[in-house]
């Protein structure tokens, strides 16, 4: 459960950097991250780090992938998470 719980943290804040750095580097035209990544991290947990960095840096909030995706991967993070802590019971 511990071992849980530090994952998720880590996870989600890897993905909120993740669209702070790709906010930064969006305004100075450089190399960017992959939509596809930003979505594995949100699918690997970090969906709610996303959904954070989402509305703190106002990065992709006008892409409808985005606006509708991203809060979808958080309530499938809720769903498995929900099954992981009943099968840790």
């Amino acid at each position: 459960m511990k071992t849980l719980i530090i994952y998720l943290m880590i996870v989600n804040i890897v993905a909120f950097a993740a669209m702070g750095t790709d906010k930064y580097r969006a305004q100075r035209n450089k190399w960017r991250i992959s939509e596809t990544s930003i979505f594995v991290l949100g699918l690997i947990g970090g969906g709610t780090g996303i959904l954070f960095g989402m509305r703190f840096f106002h990065h992709k909030t006008k892409h409808l992938k985005f606006t509708l995706g991203i809060p979808a991967v958080v309530m499938i993070n809720a769903v498995m998470l929900g099954y992981i802590l009943q099968k840790l019971k």
